[in-house]
């Protein structure tokens, strides 16, 4: 255990146990405020639970998704970790082809 805590630490750089432990927190909290925003936005688009399984599930992707990047990277800020969430969602995004700064711009950035 304490090797993957090692070598995410070197992954992420990272360099206390706290800084991970804050990391962690921050994606917790953004997965669970998800969990409770969910309904609120469905009920407010007019999503209903007698919808089609697939328009639902292509919406949610649609919606929730980059909801959770904005709250992970809200949360992160009350935590002092913006810079980290900053540089992991333009990662993620750019792995989707969704953002613009690839590659060694992502590096370069650091």
């Amino acid at each position: 255990m304490k090797n993957l805590l090692n070598r995410l630490k070197e992954k992420w750089e990272i360099k206390s146990n706290f800084q991970f432990l804050i990391i962690n927190l921050v994606f917790a909290l953004a997965v669970s405020s998800i969990v409770l925003l969910r309904p609120i936005i469905f009920r407010l688009l007019g999503i209903s639970p007698e919808w089609s399984f697939p328009v639902k599930a292509i919406l949610y992707l649609l919606i929730v998704t980059p909801t959770y990047f904005i709250m992970l990277n809200l949360i992160a800020v009350f935590f002092g970790q913006s810079v980290f969430f900053r540089r992991f969602t333009g990662k993620i995004l750019a792995r989707f082809s969704i953002s613009q700064r690839k590659g060694r711009n992502l590096q370069n950035r650091r």
